[in-house]
């Protein structure tokens, strides 16, 4: 059984920095790609960030120049520094990543629980 478990979520005024991370444990015999989504209330989940295994990253564009994504591969973590918060940053964001199960023959998406991210203005 695979999991993963956020942390690092909280209230920061305009302008402050949280940093997120995410493990995923359990029966993991490989990860492919790793990421954050988050979700404001009354809209739907975007991408915020993602990191391929080898470390090729891609941004959304309202966070691109204030958030870094990294992952440390023998943790299987990921993590995801916030600067410059916004008001707008306000949302639970969702850890995810692609895993090959041990004895699996393919990748599967899996999803943390969420943390919450409120940024006051």
């Amino acid at each position: 059984q695979v999991q993963l478990v956020e942390s690092g979520g909280g209230l920061v005024q305009a302008g402050g920095s949280l940093r997120l991370s995410c493990t995923a444990s359990g029966s993991i015999f490989s990860i492919n790609s790793m990421g954050w989504y988050r979700q404001a209330p009354g809209k739907q989940r975007e991408l915020v960030a993602t990191i391929t295994r080898l470390h090729t990253t891609n941004y959304a564009d309202s966070v691109k120049g204030r958030f870094t994504i990294s992952r440390d591969n023998a943790k299987n973590t990921v993590y995801l520094q916030m600067n410059s918060l916004k008001p707008e940053d306000t949302a639970v964001y969702y850890c995810y990543a692609r895993i090959n199960p041990t004895g699996s023959t393919w990748y599967t998406d899996y999803w943390g629980q969420g943390t919450q991210v409120t940024v006051s203005s």
